[in-house]
Parts: C-alpha cells; sequence; structure tokens
C-alpha cells in the first residue's frame, strides 16, 4: 500500500497579490519521501516564500518504495513530472552519467560547498561535479543500552569488534522478560536486508563482484559473514526478525526490547528523544563493528535534492535546493525545534558549532560518516562505487532477490550455503544478462 501524494500549495499567489504584481508564479513540483525530515522541510518552506514570493512549491510526498518507483519511471521515461526530486547516493552516480540530471556547481558562492563533509559530497559527485544537494546525510552505528551493558558485565569500547559484539549480545539477552541482546534488519530488500548485510560483509573481507564484475557469494569471507549474522540473530535476535526492518527495529528499541541495535546514524534523535522513547537516558553510541581487516560494517547515504534533467524551472529549483540544504536552513531548524532535530551529517561547521557539540550522538555520527569511503568500500578492489550498494543500475533487482535468499535463511526456511548458492547463482544469471563484464 501507498500513501496518497500529500499535496500542498503555498501562499505563494496571495503573496504575489499582496507585493501589487500580476505575474504568474513559477510552480515547483517538488517530489520527497514521507520521513520526519522532509516534513519539517514542508513545514517551514514559508521562510523561503516570503523571501521568493515569485516562486510556488507542489509539494508530492511519497512513501520511500513509491517514491523511488515513480521518480526512477519519470526519469527514465523524460515525463517532465518534477523540478525536484529527492534521490540518494545509489542513483547519482548512474542518473548522471546517463545525463539526467543537472549539475549544481553554479551554486552560489554563500552556498559554501566546501562545507559539506568529503564524504557526503564525494559521493554526490561525478568527474568533479556536484549532481545533488544533501538534505541529511547518515551512516550506521551502534546504538546500546548502557545499564544492560552494566548488568553483562562488559563495557562498550568506542570502536567494538564483531566478536564482542557477540558476546555481549548474548549476554544481554532475557528472552523471558522479552529483552534481546541484539536487534538488526532481517526484512527482504536492497534498501533493507541488503544495505545491512552488504555493509557487514565488507567489513568480513567479502565483496559482491570481482574486478572482472564475476559474485563472489560463493567464498568463504560470505560464509562467514552470513553465519556470523544467522548465529547471532538466532541466540539473541528477536522472534520473527526476517520481518523487521528499521521501523519496526526502531520500535523494539524504543520499548526496551533491545539491547544494541546496529542501524541508521538518523535513527539516534529517535531513541534518545523521551516523548517516544522508554530507554532515551540509556542509550550510549560507538562505531560499527569490525573484524581487524581494516574495514568497519558501516555505510554511508545522503538523502538529497536533484534538478532532473527535463524540468524547465532549473533556475528557481536551484535556488530552493540551496535554501533548504544552507547553513541557513539548519539555523531555522534548530531555532524551531531544537538542536537535536537539525538535519544531520551533512556539514563541517554544524559539528563545528558547540551547540550542536553538546547533542549526544553528534560526535559519533561525524565519525561514522568520515569513516566510510564509498570509492574503497572494501577489503580487496571492486569495480564498483558504494558501500551497502553496488552503484549499477542492475542492484536494485539483484540484491532484492539475494535479499529475499538471506530473509528465508533468517527464517530457518533454508541454510546458509543454499542461500549463498542461490545468490551465486541469480547474480551470475541476471549479470551476464546485462552484459557484464562491460
Amino acid at each position: 500500500m501507498f500513501k496518497t501524494p500529500l499535496r500542498i500549495l503555498t501562499g505563494a499567489m496571495l503573496a504575489a497579490s499582496l507585493a501589487g504584481t500580476a505575474a504568474a508564479a513559477t510552480k515547483l513540483t517538488i517530489a520527497t519521501v514521507n520521513n520526519g525530515d522532509m516534513i519539517r522541510m514542508q513545514k517551514l518552506s514559508g521562510e523561503f516564500i516570503a523571501k521568493n514570493p515569485d516562486i510556488e512549491l507542489d509539494w508530492v510526498v511519497l512513501e520511500e518504495n513509491v517514491l523511488r518507483q515513480r521518480v526512477t519511471t519519470d526519469i527514465a521515461t523524460k515525463g517532465g513530472q518534477y523540478d525536484i526530486m529527492t534521490i540518494g547516493m545509489y542513483e547519482v552516480p548512474i542518473w548522471s552519467k546517463r545525463g539526467w540530471l543537472v549539475s549544481l556547481n553554479d551554486l552560489p558562492a554563500a552556498y559554501d560547498v566546501d562545507d559539506i563533509l568529503p564524504a557526503i559530497r564525494g559521493g554526490l559527485t561525478v568527474d568533479g561535479k556536484l549532481f545533488a544537494a544533501p538534505f541529511y546525510g547518515e551512516s550506521s552505528m551502534v546504538m546500546y543500552r548502557k545499564d544492560l551493558m552494566d548488568k553483562a558485565g562488559m563495557t562498550m569500547s568506542e570502536a567494538p569488534t564483531w566478536d564482542f559484539i557477540a558476546q555481549a549480545a548474548r549476554a544481554m539477552t532475557d528472552k523471558k522478560n522479552e529483552v534481546f541482546g541484539i536487534c538488526l534488519r532481517g526484512k527482504a530488500g536492497w534498501g533493507e536486508n541488503m544495505a545491512f548485510l552488504t555493509a557487514t560483509a565488507n567489513s568480513f573481507g567479502a565483496r559482491w563482484f570481482d574486478m572482472d564484475w564475476k559474485p563472489q557469494f560463493d567464498t568463504a569471507a560470505w560464509k562467514k559473514a552470513l553465519t556470523f549474522y544467522l548465529g547471532l540473530m538466532k541466540d539473541a535476535g528477536p522472534p520473527g526478525a526476517s520481518s523487521n526492518g528499521f521501523n519496526e527495529n526502531l520500535a523494539l528499541f524504543q520499548s526496551g526490547k533491545c539491547g544494541m541495535w546496529i542501524d541508521a546514524t538518523v535513527a539516534a534523535s529517535f531513541v534518545t528523544n523521551p516523548k517516544d522513547s522508554k530507554v532515551a537516558d540509556q542509550v550510549g553510541f560507538a562505531l560499527a563493528p569490525d573484524t581487524g581487516l581494516g574495514k568497519r560494517g558501516n555505510w554511508l547515504w545522503a538523502w538529497s535534492l536533484a534538478v532532473p534533467a527535463g524540468s524547465k524551472k532549473v533556475d528557481s529549483a536551484k535556488k530552493f535546493i540551496a535554501w533548504a540544504t544552507s547553513k541557513d536552513y539548519l539555523a531555522l531548524v534548530a531555532s524551531k525545534e531544537g538542536w537535536a532535530n537539525v538535519p544531520p551529517g551533512t556539514r563541517a561547521s554544524l559539528y563545528a558549532d558547540p551547540e550542536y557539540a553538546k547533542v549526544p550522538f553528534a560526535e559519533m555520527t561525524l565519525k561514522s560518516i568520515n569513516s566510510a569511503d564509498p570509492t574503497k568500500p572494501t577489503v580487496d578492489p571492486v569495480p564498483y562505487v558504494g558501500i551497502q550498494f553496488v552503484a549499477i543500475p542492475e542492484f536494485q533487482g539483484i540484491a532484492t532477490a539475494v535479499g529475499q535468499q538471506f530473509a528465508a535463511a533468517l527464517a530457518g526456511n533454508i541454510s546458509a550455503d543454499q542461500a549463498l548458492k542461490n545468490a551465486q547463482a541469480l547474480t551470475h544469471r541476471a549479470m551476464r544478462k546485462a552484459g557484464y563484464p562491460k
């Protein structure tokens, strides 16, 4: 089920009338995702209209999977429905190389593009040109219950290993009282379980493809990573984990049923909000785990605003993007909603602000983002860009199918060996059909 698109027309026409001009406003149609940060942007957009009464905003707000489908279809067919699209680091390198996105290299000097965190900027830049402006950025990290860790007689380090995480998770588990040592994504999907498992596998020395684009699910590294994950979830995870994605695990953690949760850094503001979280005052943070091979199991992502090449209103679209992803916008949110609710992970100046430094998860979020390198995501060399994804058009379909295999293994329907064998076969078949190596 997808949500009915929410369309809100601002008071731009009224503003134009008051200004005494009969000129028609330029209407920008903005496609965005229905998460809290984007809805807040929509609510605060009156500030933009007040300064730009000649621009009218038409919002199309959609559930994430529906948004991806709609904008992908529109840009591929040159439909021209949207003037601004909310996309991520997966789409930018693919779409820009096809000429589907407008370069944002000419944003005004006051925008200060050099202030964007290097890891985030790098993921949105192709051939030296910025093709999307980040609204918020994220990596992934460990969120844990300090009280349960103390009860288990253990101490979390800033940079834990997977072996420590496994030991702590099992020690914190109290299934009779519905307390589970660890909650991890299990729901099938390229952006659900495969985002987590791909990043995790990187830290075990695994990779999707070798330098000749040959699938690597038949390697010892993938077997070790998947077997570790399945064993840990069996011993210390919640029941029905194969149905749990980000939102389900968030609810479990907030209700006090998870000792640890390894997921998006953007979740930190939710688990520490006493209005929503029963354990808000007990949450600690650490870097995503490693196995000593030089890569941690954390990803990199940024929900970003971009202009499709089919837009006839490029200048106005760039003006809105420059406002919504600016330093001034961050200050606006801080003044209206408090520092903890400022869109995280995009600008160095935010993390240099002494007020934002007081936010308990600010430092760990920045360290997590800075430790992620989408151009070198794995221990061994790979021909692709992307940490929790492979930036090729075929990845969405392949990874969704692989995710179904791994979810089936988590549910106990097939073995780890069978899941990996199936993943290897279907990936090989899809890549050969797509003509790789190219």
